[in-house]
């Protein structure tokens, strides 16, 4: 038994790391798309702010994802299991493409079809799940409208600079946009595969019958995010940075702003929300503020097909990896 749950930690360390790579296009796709940093400095400028959230951020998501999606009762390890295969493949399919879908959604579609398949309907419990689906849609208008707003301001204030001036400014201060919005990133969704761990470790009994996160898997899941962020996601990146909306540093600065704001405040109130709608809300917002016709919204409207694709498909692949390996 010990040893299949350190498989499945394992297995769900790998998946954090996954989606580290898979979403290091969000944090670095502007900030390298504007030239700011070289793709080799931004990875590893967005892997250390991923990092540094551990000394920012509660547990609240964690316990959203470890108790809020399912009824915690019926987790074991075969739910477990078909969980993570499930967002672990859409993740790796979504990546083979270059669509920035949501690792965290990949994730609760893969908790909902393996709770499905085990206990039916009766296992889920709807008020997480339609909090977190709600935010499928709040989460990047969310983004879109600040990305508008501080874009607005931020262009307004700097109408009377030189582009010379307005671009060397925003340049550096696109390194403390990077910065926060990679914070937000890592807290919001490190947080998801510490839910998943603890709520393994609650049903074998190994937290002495009371749902908390130990300490040790704080550390390890920021850890793997960190790690995967490192190696990033290098197709998506282009589909973020320059494949919507061309951006400059001034927008890239008002996107990760408005992102990052959004990222805090969702991670502050345990909402697992999507850090891939967000930055994309935020571009689009952006980009909208020069013309709308500067968004190429052919690539935001497959995007957004993607996003409403994450949850079904991840549980379809989470049934049938439950059908096949854990019945």
């Amino acid at each position: 038994m010990i040893l299949s749950i350190i498989l499945l930690i394992a297995l769900a360390l790998a998946f954090d790391f996954l989606n580290g790579f898979h979403d290091s296009a969000n944090s670095i796709a502007t900030v390298v798309s504007t030239r700011v940093l070289s793709p080799r400095v931004a990875v590893l400028w967005a892997a250390f702010f991923n990092l540094a959230a551990f000394f920012f951020f509660g547990l609240h998501v964690a316990n959203t994802i470890g108790k809020g999606i399912i009824d915690i009762t019926i987790i074991d390890k075969g739910v477990i299991f078909a969980t993570l295969a499930g967002a672990c493949a859409w993740d790796i399919i979504t990546w083979y493409f270059g669509l920035p879908t949501s690792s965290s959604h990949a994730l609760i579609g893969g908790m909902i079809g393996s709770a499905l398949v085990k206990s039916g309907t009766k296992a889920l419990l709807w008020p997480g799940i339609s909090k977190t689906v709600a935010f499928i849609f709040i989460s990047p208008l969310v983004g879109c409208l600040l990305g508008l707003v501080i874009g607005g301001f931020v262009y307004w204030m700097s109408r009377r600079k030189t582009p010379a001036k307005v671009d060397f400014f925003f340049r550096k201060g696109q390194l403390v946009s990077a910065a926060l919005y990679s914070m937000g990133h890592g807290g919001n969704d490190a947080q998801k595969t510490m839910g998943i761990i603890a709520s393994l470790l609650f049903s074998a009994g190994l937290l002495g019958g009371k749902f908390y996160i130990p300490w040790w898997v704080v550390i390890a899941c920021y850890t793997a995010i960190s790690i995967g962020t490192m190696f990033g996601g290098w197709r998506i990146v282009k589909t973020m940075g320059q494949k919507i909306v061309k951006l400059k540093p001034i927008d890239g600065f008002c996107a990760e702003s408005g992102a990052a704001i959004t990222l805090f405040v969702s991670t502050m109130f345990g909402i697992p929300v999507s850090t891939t709608h967000t930055i994309t809300g935020a571009i689009v917002g952006v980009g909208s503020i020069r013309r709308v016709s500067a968004v190429r919204w052919g690539v935001a409207g497959r995007i957004v097909w993607a996003w409403i694709l994450t949850i079904p498909c991840s549980a379809l692949i989470s049934i049938l990896v439950y059908n096949l390996f854990c019945k």
